[in-house]
């Protein structure tokens, strides 16, 4: 053996001693680094945190959750919510997919084939999607500001005292209006400037108008707003999930964003804040603006879709972090039941209630919850949804009765076209199956709680949805039945009666079971109402 090859292992362990130590030291120095950036954008951030108003909420926590939850949104099972802007007018995206499945099947384009035509003012950035090759078929060279000013134009034949009116012959309880989409544009008359896209807002107050005529009949008016996406503040075509959540929008866009929110607040007072994707702000300024605005509307509520900044966050924006997260979400979607994830927002320090989009819960669940959904597979107004495109009314009412069972409530979007705001025949049929079911079975969901189990099942497979009122308990039959019908393992027992007709009802239990013979007309879902002796 050389003698002089012996060193050599020591050498090699000497480098590799001297390499760690040095890895270690940059890990302590980077960990360092992004300690002191986060430290220093927290505080930065919670400096802004100002409350306005004085009263019964502060802006910690604990004041916060003690906001308790207003009998009138408990008790209301039934909303309506309107995706309208100037996206309206071309109405267009493609069809045969729903998000989800656009997400797992085209993950690298999602955001520009996704069948969402609220979407319009991103699809058109990429040349190659279907909307892009639709808008320059129609439009020519026209920009996303052209469309708003077509839009405008049009609002001429807007009329929102009849859409209130339709609104309350469906049965809703209240409205909620996208007040801005992530297009940017704002449906009243902003005071608060767009350094990006000054006056991209409708000179005629669009809000105030429908949340008077609203209000007028009854109903309660809520305001959504997209916190979380505005593509004025960032123009950059958005393509996958990771774009759609990190990309960078500076840090004047939070200012923006909560100063518009609080100008909706001290000028229509909505009785839900709606908010969408995320919150561009820390968590101590959102504190503050909802202590604001229980203080100025103390039965107003908050959804969950509050997801606030972060020094993270914005080091997610960095493209090769954002090219990480794809990789990872590719792979997460690809795994079993991992598209359904992405329908149910995740839990947040505050919030009122729960908001999982076209799905629900079959199960009673603790804090109350709200199922958004389209009547089609599009929010705003899509040309190319057919009547086979929207779902049937059934379906719809399964949702809402689905909910009413489990604690929860239905939030049914419409989108109406163009500046006129025309609700297309295909969804005014199915707001009108929905007000003719409610006008005759209204009490068996409206007020009402969940009963001591939501679900049972007869012997012919028909599933039955319970909930309950006082002393009296609503069996709903999700079917068309036209004899009795039995439950299987379920023992009730009462006066009974079928809402909206007529004629004797009996409940008679069988062993473990219970049938229910009464005047069955066999239209779907009637309600037997069955009042403890």
């Amino acid at each position: 053996m050389n003698p002089k090859s012996r060193p050599w292992p020591r050498r090699i362990g000497r480098f590799a001693l001297r390499a760690g130590i040095g890895l270690l030291v940059l890990g302590v120095a980077a960990a360092a680094a992004l300690g002191i950036g986060a430290w220093r954008w927290a505080r930065q951030d919670d400096a802004k945190a100002a409350m306005t108003t004085t009263g019964r909420y502060d802006s910690s926590l604990e004041s916060l959750r003690r906001h308790p939850l207003p009998a009138w949104f408990q008790d209301a099972k039934f909303g309506i919510m309107l995706h309208w802007g100037p996206y309206s007018v071309p109405g267009f995206a493609p069809t045969g997919r729903t998000f989800t499945e656009t997400v797992v099947q085209d993950y690298d384009h999602a955001l520009t084939r996704s069948p969402y035509a609220e979407d319009y003012a991103n699809q058109i950035k990429d040349p190659d999607s279907p909307t892009a090759a639709y808008h320059r078929a129609t439009y020519g060279a026209a920009t996303y500001a052209d469309i708003a000013r077509k839009f405008e134009a049009e609002l001429a034949d807007w009329d929102p005292d009849a859409w209130a009116e339709k609104f309350r012959s469906a049965g809703a309880s209240y409205v909620v209006l996208t007040a801005k989409y992530a297009d940017g544009y704002a449906l009243w008359p902003s005071a608060v400037p767009n350094p990006h896209a000054p006056d991209f807002h409708s000179q005629r107050d669009l809000v105030g108008e429908l949340a008077a005529a609203v209000r007028a009949r009854g109903m309660k008016f809520g305001l959504y707003y997209s916190g979380g996406v505005d593509w004025t503040f960032q123009p950059r075509v958005v393509n996958t999930l990771g774009d759609y959540i990190y990309l960078p929008y500076g840090a004047d866009y939070g200012d923006y964003a909560e100063a518009q929110v609080r100008e909706l607040i001290d000028r229509y007072r909505p009785d839900i804040l709606w908010n969408d994707i995320g919150w561009p702000t820390g968590q101590q300024r959102l504190n503050a603006l909802f202590a604001d605005y229980y203080n100025t509307v103390p039965e107003g509520v908050v959804n969950d879709r509050w997801q606030t900044a972060s020094f993270w966050q914005a080091l997610m924006g960095r493209q090769p972090l954002r090219w990480g997260f794809d990789r990872v979400m590719k792979w997460a979607l690809s795994q079993p039941g991992g598209a359904e994830r992405i329908t149910t927002p995740p839990s947040v320090p505050h919030s009122d209630f729960r908001t999982p989009e076209y799905t629900g819960f079959d199960v009673v669940q603790e804090k109350f919850w709200q199922q958004d959904r389209g009547i089609g597979g599009s929010f705003g107004y899509n040309r190319r949804e057919t009547d086979a495109d929207y779902a049937p009314p059934e379906e719809l009412l399964t949702s809402l009765v689905e909910a009413s069972a489990n604690n929860g409530a239905l939030l049914l979007n419409a989108g109406p076209s163009g500046g006129a705001g025309v609700i297309v025949a295909e969804q005014q049929s199915r707001l009108d199956a929905i007000g003719a079911w409610l006008r005759i079975n209204r009490e068996a969901v409206d007020g009402t709680r969940p009963w001591t189990t939501s679900t049972a099942t007869t012997t012919d497979g028909t599933r039955v949805l319970f909930t309950r009122k006082g002393s009296a308990t609503y069996a709903i039959v999700l079917g068309r039945p036209t004899g009795p019908v039995t439950l299987k393992g379920l023992v009730l027992q009462g006066e009974a009666t079928l809402l909206g007709a007529a004629g004797p009802v009996t409940v008679r239990p069988e062993g473990a079971d219970t049938v229910l013979a009464a005047p069955f007309p066999g239209t779907f879902a009637p309600v037997v109402k069955i009042t403890a002796n």
